[in-house]
C-alpha cells in the first residue's frame, strides 16, 4: 500500500511513522508512507498556505491551490478546481465533518492500493477542497488543533490490518471491536504481585475452560463499559 499525507506540518509524522508497527510495515516494503509539506506547492516568498476567509471571520482558511496542484502531482486526475476529480486513488479529507471513523472502515481502507490523506488545519478549509476528495473522515466528535493527530491515527489502524505487518493473523480476531465485543483482560508473568492474583483458571492448562472465561469476561466487559456494542451485535 502506498500512503500519501498532504500536510502543513510534516515533522510531526516522523516520529510516529519511525516507531513499531509502521516502521516495521515499511521496513518489509510492505507499506511505503510519504509525508509531503504543502507548502511546496505555493508561489509566493512567504510560502502561503492560508488566507483571510471572505466575508470576515475569525481565523484563517486553508487555500485550494496548494491542494489542487498537490494532488495533480501525486497522479490524481483533478479536472479543475470545484469540478471534481476522476477518482482513481482514494483521496481522504481528515475533517470533524466527516464521517466517523470506526473498525469497519480501516478494514475497508486497508484494502486500498493508493491512500492520499489532506490534513485540514486553521480555522478551516477553502469549501473548493472537498470537491477534491473521495471521502471524509473524523476520528470523533471533539475538535483537534489540525487534521495531522487523526492522520496518524488512521493509518495506524489500517496499517497493522494489512497481511504480513502483524506476526499472528490470529492476533487480529481477538481485539476490541474485531469481534463487536471488547477483549478480555490479559495477565502475564508474575502470577501473584503486591497480592494481586492471575485468575486461577489462567493457570490451569485447560484451554477450553480457558476460552470459556475468556468470553464470559469479554462480554462482562463490554456489558459494563460499552452496552452499546452489545446492542448492534444482536
Amino acid at each position: 500500500m502506498q500512503i500519501d499525507i498532504l500536510t502543513l506540518f510534516p515533522n510531526m509524522f516522523e516520529n510516529v511513522l519511525g516507531e513499531s508497527m509502521l516502521k516495521i510495515a515499511q521496513k518489509k516494503g510492505i507499506a511505503k508512507i510519504a509525508v509531503h509539506n504543502l507548502r511546496d506547492w505555493t508561489y509566493d516568498n512567504h510560502k502561503t498556505a492560508d488566507d483571510k476567509p471572505f466575508g470576515g471571520g475569525p481565523g484563517m482558511v486553508m487555500k485550494v491551490e496548494p491542494v489542487f496542484l498537490a494532488l495533480e502531482e501525486l497522479g490524481v486526475r483533478v479536472k479543475g478546481p470545484g469540478s471534481g476529480v476522476q477518482r482513481k486513488k482514494k483521496v481522504i479529507l481528515l475533517t470533524p465533518q466527516g464521517k466517523r471513523f470506526n473498525q469497519k472502515t480501516a478494514k475497508r481502507l486497508s484494502k486500498e492500493k493508493q491512500l492520499i490523506l489532506i490534513c485540514g488545519h486553521y480555522e478551516g478549509i477553502d469549501e473548493r477542497i472537498r470537491d477534491l476528495v473521495d471521502e471524509e473522515i473524523s476520528i470523533g466528535d471533539y475538535i483537534l488543533t489540525c487534521g495531522e493527530l487523526p492522520a496518524m491515527v488512521l493509518v495506524d489502524s489500517v496499517i497493522r490490518l494489512i497481511p504480513g505487518v502483524l506476526g499472528k493473523v490470529e492476533s487480529l480476531s481477538f481485539e476490541s471491536f474485531e469481534s463487536g465485543l471488547l477483549e478480555y483482560p490479559q495477565y502475564t508473568r508474575p502470577a501473584e504481585y503486591m497480592g494481586m492474583k492471575v485468575p486461577e483458571v489462567l493457570l490451569s492448562g485447560d484451554h477450553k475452560k480457558i476460552g470459556s472465561w475468556r468470553m464470559e469476561q469479554a462480554h462482562e466487559r463490554t456489558r459494563e463499559r460499552r452496552p452499546d456494542l452489545l446492542k448492534k451485535k444482536r
